[in-house]
């Protein structure tokens, strides 16, 4: 651990069911810690008994694996390294949308991502999510096309339709690559003959990359191995009878030539596999001679599929192959810190927590991410997970721990405790260590009851955060919980505490009405989420409600008619006006395109060069709600009003207020731009306090809305489903039952399997998967993903179906079953 140039911190990310644990089991078994024999049966890193069950990775895990190289492959690194052992902190992280919150905590913490592609599904929705955010994080993208078995024992594909298929895969992914690459990493882009690709079968416990074939090639013919591996991909053949190689696929007679990779590649393999499972057992015993491969006594007993597992892992080991693969072109700390260090601080360049970070110095002051908490054994500890960025940790140091609200040189969100123990993680347990450098991932013990979620860690007086994890998905399903016996209120409080620490996605919270809400990103997440609540955190039985949806409410039109309102000592008077803000606006703030925090000028420009607005009206945003951030805007169009600046700050709490707890369903709002038109105000100061002009302008915003076509948003799902041809008719046919519409649908080249793409709201989507599987007879397979907000047909107040959705919502709130009047918020010249 001290000798950072030789540590590789990386996660494993993919799609679900592209066997991400599988594969990782090959690499946990060559650093010694399972047999080979259990490897991609045992799913090592599947800690808790549900995942076992599923056969879904939940939590993401880390594991820690010591690993030797050979001097020979050293001199294929890039990066300084020292000494030929090397240390690989893994992260296996979950697949599934749901989980996608675990990703983004797994790559905060790592440098490089082992992405893994199905090479008969191909590259897929989720896919392309975890590799955005890993982009997105500076981290570098190495691939394992993964199931190479399938092809050949299912599919029975020919070798060229086997390259094609492959070198299609790796287009699709560096097409992603570079749509959402950060300049500041080059070319990331992946190579087979770079070897940045490897080919594997994680459940057989075999694997390749063209760098090993070049090996074993360029000491039988005597070249050199770099030029072998640019020869082995791509337009290469080799002519047997002149002894040359060409880039044409057919000799000077017009003779077709086979491809250099399916030649000296894929042929051992495919003989392999044809031997092994047509049991032609002489030939089986040739070959290996060839190969230079002994089998013990009683494995020469082995038939079929058994055989050619055995043969391929000693032929091939998966746990070589990536090992290789990730020593050599994954970037050490070091490298990797330089670069993203202007991603991770939130503080100046140039200050010494910043140079710490950038030179990852373990005697600079202490810089330390949590960027989740893992429950413990013990009930309702945690360990506290995350990465030394600089300086070093150990047992009993005192530490600042600078929570996300934590403002520099202030006491809020601080605290400073000192660290107990020091663990290393180790899947299913962990090892107690003594102290950690920069540039490890370590889990801290005895910090928990001081962070909720995630936090910076840090010896520096000075230090500023490190910044906060961005997620993919937001919490959009709700679910209200309450225990069956009253007496175990305070269990349950508890246990919902606990709750909120363990995942970094989802809130608990308590409504107005005293409802207890634990909200997640999707169904299963929400189900994983009530289980652990129920058996783990609080350890009663529970009552659930039905699943909820989050509204928004928007503007559709301008307001007819300017709204007033008067204070209530009829002394001042706002008049306002609510128009739409533009979807593209809107996006453009959700995305964080344009920030509360950026620069005016530069804000101002981006608006009205790309958005079309006046530059003066750009310059004159007030505030951004809700919460000064959300996608609506508060803009200032006054001309001349005297003591407007004094009554600023209470028409931003106003705005805050009305934007968060929208006029018709107390729902947030979204897309709305209130403009202040005129202000007429009391000449004495105490009668224009906030007491006086909050209410009045929150009055005003509320009828500014009514009169501007107000409507309902409802969240809306894209749903990617995988189905074979004849299970299509189905899925129209549940697609339709649930106002959903297909936007497009295409074969997956290579397979039977076609790929349908279709819009379904968040309100219809419960039960989807158990009635399209019911619909198809369990064959199409679906993954839902928040896609976007889209407005409800009609007007709030004029459609009647809007109008029995909101009084459903407000008599679910608890508020009074009715339509809110204009006259309550209007007031009369």
């Amino acid at each position: 651990m001290d000798k950072v140039t030789n540590v590789r911190n990386m996660s494993v990310i993919a799609h679900v069911d592209h066997g991400k644990s599988t594969l990782t089991d090959s690499l946990v078994s060559m650093a010694g810690i399972i047999s080979q024999a259990r490897a991609g049966e045992a799913r090592f890193t599947d800690t808790r008994q549900d995942e076992q069950d599923r056969g879904i990775t939940i939590k993401s895990t880390a594991i820690s694996l010591y690993f030797e190289m050979t001097e020979d492959d050293l001199r294929d690194v890039k990066q300084k390294t020292d000494g030929t052992s090397f240390l690989i902190n893994l992260i296996d992280s979950p697949g599934h949308v749901d989980f996608s919150s675990e990703v983004t905590a797994a790559l905060r913490v790592t440098d490089g991502a082992l992405v893994v592609v199905d090479c008969i599904d191909g590259v897929c929705v989720q896919t392309e999510t975890v590799l955005r955010q890993a982009l997105g994080e500076r981290i570098k993208p190495v691939v394992v096309i993964n199931k190479v078995d399938r092809a050949l024992l299912e599919l029975q594909v020919t070798k060229e339709d086997l390259y094609q298929s492959f070198s299609r895969t790796i287009e699709s992914v560096n097409v992603i690559i570079a749509t959402y690459n950060d300049k500041v990493l080059g070319d990331v882009m992946v190579y087979p003959e770079q070897g940045t690709v490897a080919f594997a079968s994680g459940l057989h416990g075999w694997a390749f990359t063209i760098r090993q074939f070049a090996q074993r090639y360029s000491k039988k013919f005597g070249v050199d191995r770099q030029k072998m591996m640019g020869k082995l991909w791509g337009e290469n053949y080799f002519n047997p009878a002149t002894k040359k190689w060409t880039t044409k696929s057919s000799d000077a007679d017009g003779k077709p030539l086979e491809r250099a990779f399916n030649m000296f590649v894929l042929d051992p393999i495919f003989k392999l596999f044809d031997t092994c499972m047509n049991k032609k057992k002489e030939d089986v015993i040739t070959l290996l001679d060839k190969l230079e491969i002994t089998l013990k006594s009683d494995e020469k007993e082995f038939e079929g599929k058994m055989l050619l597992k055995t043969i391929m892992k000693k032929f091939l080991p998966a746990g070589e192959a990536l090992m290789e693969m990730l020593v050599i072109h994954l970037p050490s700390p070091i490298t990797a810190q330089k670069y993203r260090v202007e991603n991770l601080y939130e503080g100046p360049m140039d200050d010494e927590a910043a140079k710490g970070i950038a030179a990852c110095d373990p005697e600079a002051p202490l810089m330390l991410y949590i960027s989740k908490m893992v429950p413990t054994s013990d009930k309702g500890r945690f360990y506290a997970f995350g990465r030394v960025f600089s300086g070093t940790v150990r047992a009993g140091l005192k530490v600042r721990i600078q929570g996300p609200n934590y403002v520099p040189g202030t006491k809020s969100d601080l605290f400073v405790k000192s660290v107990q123990r020091i663990v290393l993680m180790m899947g299913r347990y962990v090892e107690p260590i003594e102290d950690c450098p920069a540039g490890n991932i370590v889990g801290l013990i005895g910090i928990d009851q001081f962070l909720l979620k995630s936090g910076t860690i840090t010896t520096s007086e000075t230090a500023h955060n490190l910044r906060v994890m961005k997620f993919s998905v937001s919490p959009v399903v709700r679910v209200a919980v309450e225990c069956k016996n009253a007496a175990d209120l305070p269990k349950l409080v508890e246990g919902l505490k606990r709750l909120s620490k363990s995942d970094p996605c989802v809130l608990c919270y308590t409504s107005e009405t005293g409802e207890h809400i634990v909200a997640g990103s999707g169904e299963l997440h929400l189900e994983i989420c009530l289980k652990d609540l129920e058996e783990d955190h609080a350890q009663i039985p529970l009552r659930k409600s039905d699943p909820v949806v989050q509204y928004k409410e928007t503007v559709r039109g301008v307001s007819s008619v300017t709204a007033l309102a008067k204070s209530p000592n009829k002394h001042n008077r706002i008049f306002v006006r609510a128009s739409p803000l533009g979807e593209e606006v809107t996006s453009a703030i959700e995305e964080g395109k344009i920030a509360a925090r950026d620069e005016l000028k530069a804000r101002a420009r981006l608006l009205s060069d790309e958005f079309g607005w006046e530059n003066q009206e750009a310059r004159k945003i007030w505030a951004f709600g809700p919460d000064g951030t959300g996608p609506n805007l508060l803009v200032d169009m006054t001309k001349a009003v005297a003591y407007l600046s004094e009554i600023k700050d209470s028409c931003v709490a106003a705005f805050n207020w009305a934007t968060r707890e929208g006029v018709f369903a107390d729902e947030q709002m979204r897309g709305a731009r209130i403009n202040i038109l005129d202000v007429v105000l009391h000449a004495d100061a105490i009668h224009r306090g906030g007491g006086q002009i909050i209410p009045a302008c929150r009055s005003a915003i509320y009828a500014s809305v009514m009169v501007a076509e107000p409507g309902l948003m409802e969240p809306i799902y894209l749903v990617e489903i995988t189905c074979p041809e004849q299970a299509m008719g189905g899925i129209y046919g549940v697609l339709n039952k649930r106002r959903g519409h297909v936007i497009g649908e295409e074969q997956r080249a290579g397979t039977p399997l076609y790929i349908v793409k279709a819009y379904l709201p968040v309100a219809e989507s419960f039960g989807f998967t158990a009635d399209l599987r019911q619909a198809t007879g369990g064959q199409a397979f679906p993954q839902s993903v928040f896609d976007h907000w889209e407005n409800l047909g009609g007007v709030a107040t004029e459609d009647p179906k809007l109008e029995a959705l909101i009084l459903n919502i407000r008599k679910r709130k608890g508020l009074k079953v009715e339509m809110p009047k204009l006259e309550n918020y209007m007031d009369r010249l």
